[in-house]
């Protein structure tokens, strides 16, 4: 994201309220604030979304148990992009999935495993549909990885973790765009390399991302790009920006994604995704319950 602080933002304002049936919100950077906390004027939001017929999608890098867990008791009502599009569940139930052929597994476990070797302070995590995988268990990377990985596993060698994996995510401690991109050059050419953070990196299916995610969801509720918002910070975001008319970049947002956006929303840092949608679909703002 921009290390400068943004200009600020005004709540949009449209001649008519748009008719929207689904709202996809990207986590970090957007909805969480920064602090990583969900502001407790979402949750009567999202009750009057739900009396309204529109469908909410927390989009994410995270591991769909992480998700699940941070949205409590009502997750159920929700459809989830989780793993940055590589596995969406809805109301429990997966509804696609993305499977990374297992050579292609092992064989990004020894780039970053070679990466290590050069001097490079990154560790690989597997991401399973059944769990996430670490080899690495010192308390500084356990504590990145603890943050977005409800269900994770210690393994001695993660090139024989017998699970369906659908991601393998590197958290690089220096600048992931400088140093793991590069060591994992390989793979860009046959598979999506997504830089989803200051340090992390995700390598998955090249059919692999939120967009693609986004889309089947659209076809399977039978909604319209026309009736789709998208909320988004970074560049793991701009395919699934793609995919709505109602496309919000936040004032946080790396330049490429306020770019790809038609339209900018206040920062994370002041409730931006809430108070767009209450304005856009006017809907009253009262106080939290």
């Amino acid at each position: 994201m921009s290390t400068s602080p943004p200009d600020p933002v005004e709540l949009p304002t449209f001649a008519q309220v748009p008719d929207i049936r689904l709202i996809a919100v990207d986590m970090d950077g957007t909805l969480l604030d920064p602090g990583h906390r969900i502001d407790a004027a979402l949750w009567p939001l999202l009750d009057e979304l739900e009396r309204r017929g529109v469908a909410f999608c927390p989009a994410s890098g995270r591991q769909y148990a992480t998700l699940a867990r941070q949205f409590g008791a009502v997750a159920e009502r929700f459809v989830f992009i989780a793993e940055n599009g590589a596995y969406v569940v809805r109301r429990g139930v997966e509804l696609s999935s993305d499977v990374v052929e297992r050579d292609v597994v092992v064989r990004i476990v020894e780039a970053v495993r070679t990466l290590g070797a050069s001097g490079a302070d990154v560790g690989a995590v597997v991401c399973g549909k059944r769990s996430a995988y670490v080899e690495r268990r010192d308390d500084a990377f356990l504590a990145q990885c603890d943050r977005y990985y409800a269900l994770l596993e210690h393994v001695d060698d993660l090139t024989t973790v017998q699970d369906e994996v659908i991601k393998v995510a590197v958290y690089d401690f220096g600048s992931a765009q400088e140093t793991t991109v590069p060591g994992l050059e390989e793979f860009s050419h046959t598979h999506q390399v997504v830089v989803s953070g200051e340090h992390w990196v995700d390598v998955m299916n090249p059919s692999a991302h939120k967009g693609a995610a986004l889309a089947r969801i659209q076809a399977a509720l039978g909604i319209t790009s026309a009736q789709t918002m998208v909320f988004g910070d970074y560049h793991n975001d701009i395919e699934m920006l793609a995919e709505a008319d109602w496309s919000f970049a936040m004032a946080n947002a790396h330049p490429d994604v306020r770019a790809a956006a038609r339209y900018l929303a206040p920062g994370n840092d002041e409730n931006g995704v809430v108070r767009t949608i209450a304005a856009v679909l006017g809907i009253p703002m009262g106080e939290p319950a």
